[in-house]
This record gives C-alpha cells, sequence and structure tokens, in this order.
C-alpha cells in the first residue's frame, strides 16, 4: 500500500528530480560558487537517505592515514541543537555535537573531529594545523569542490528502483555518481555468489 502511494507522488518526484538536477548543473557551470582548498579534503557520502555504512568507512578512512598525516573529520553533526563550528571532545554531549562526530572521537581521541554546518567555513578554521580532512556525508554539499570523493551503495539499493523522492529514497540523481572517484557497494551478504559479484561489477561500471 504503502509502495502503492508512492508511484501515485511520482509527479512530485519529477519536480524535485528537475530541481535537483537544475541545482546540480548551475554549479557544474560555475554559475553558483563552489570553493576548493589547497588542503586535500576526501569527502565520504552517498544519494540515499539512510545507512550505508559512511561511519564505518570514515573510521576505516580514517585508520588507514592518521599514521601518515595530521587529520581532521568534519562533520555537519545531524541532530544536535548547536549552530556553527565546534571542536568535540571525548565529553562532548551528543546534544551539542551529534552521535556520530561523538562516535568519531571516543575512538580516535588523538584525532581532531570538529562539526559545521558549513563545510568550507569548517575546512577555513581546520586547513592551517592539519594535513588531510575526511569530511563525514558531504556529497551534496556543492559549496566545496572536494580533491576526492567516494561514494557509497547500499547493495540492496540496487534491488529497487533507484528514484529520487518521494517515490523512491534518493536525494541525489543516479547520474552525480559520476563525480565519484570511487564507488563502494556496502553490506553485501557474506555468500554472495562470484555471479553476482560480477553483475555488481557492471552496474558499477554503468554508474
Amino acid at each position: 500500500m504503502i509502495r502503492l502511494l508512492r508511484y501515485l507522488l511520482f509527479p512530485f518526484t519529477i519536480i524535485y528530480a528537475l530541481v535537483v538536477w537544475i541545482r546540480n548543473r548551475l554549479y557544474d557551470f560555475k554559475l553558483l560558487p563552489s570553493r576548493s582548498f589547497d588542503i586535500p579534503t576526501v569527502v565520504i557520502g552517498n544519494l540515499a537517505v539512510g545507512g550505508t555504512g559512511k561511519s564505518p568507512m570514515t573510521e576505516f578512512v580514517v585508520s588507514s592515514l592518521k599514521d601518515h598525516f595530521k587529520t581532521a573529520i568534519l562533520s555537519r553533526g545531524y541532530g544536535r541543537s548547536t549552530k556553527g563550528f565546534f571542536l568535540v571532545q571525548t565529553d562532548s554531549s551528543a546534544t551539542d555535537v551529534g552521535d556520530e562526530p561523538l562516535q568519531f572521537k571516543n575512538k580516535f581521541p588523538a584525532i581532531t573531529v570538529a562539526v559545521c554546518e558549513d563545510r568550507c567555513t569548517g575546512v577555513e578554521k581546520l586547513q592551517s594545523t592539519h594535513q588531510l580532512i575526511i569530511l563525514d556525508d558531504a556529497y551534496q554539499h556543492r559549496k566545496l569542490s572536494p580533491l576526492f570523493n567516494i561514494l557509497l551503495f547500499d547493495f540492496l539499493s540496487f534491488s529497487h528502483p533507484m528514484f529520487v523522492f518521494p517515490t523512491g529514497n534518493f536525494r541525489d540523481l543516479l547520474m552525480e555518481a559520476k563525480r565519484a572517484q570511487i564507488i563502494t557497494i556496502t553490506k553485501c551478504p557474506i555468500d554472495l555468489s562470484n555471479e553476482q559479484k560480477k553483475t555488481d561489477r557492471k552496474q558499477n561500471q554503468v554508474l
């Protein structure tokens, strides 16, 4: 019943898709400003709403690079009641900085973790004292032009129509996957067959 209702809302999906397409093209054609920085910036994000494994991927990237570069994690801090730039401490409140940034800080206490809804402002404040900034869930933040994009897709998302809201669960168009340098399919079944792996690789190449 819910699926039927979502398909009935398809005209609104077309409107949403058009708005998202226009916004992205404005950034592509530099009609809206997008900033790049001298410091390497790595964005980890997705196109869909919900958990695709961004936090584990962020932790993996940080674990791999923190011994080679002075690294900072920059997040928006979803769910926090505060605004602006904050440095996360191990004793910070999730209400002030958000659950995931606090999780990052407790897992990597020696790493700088910061929250700021404006990623460019956050990078400005961190760049002079760091060598690398990992941005969690910033793929749609087109005001920032990162050095590198890692895009995640949930394995099950390929089993459903990849529509944007409200018919589907995507907040961005599938064509925007082309901005990513690495595409990773997450939450794959442990017993994934070789044939399914080949199919997923072909889908990845199409993206």
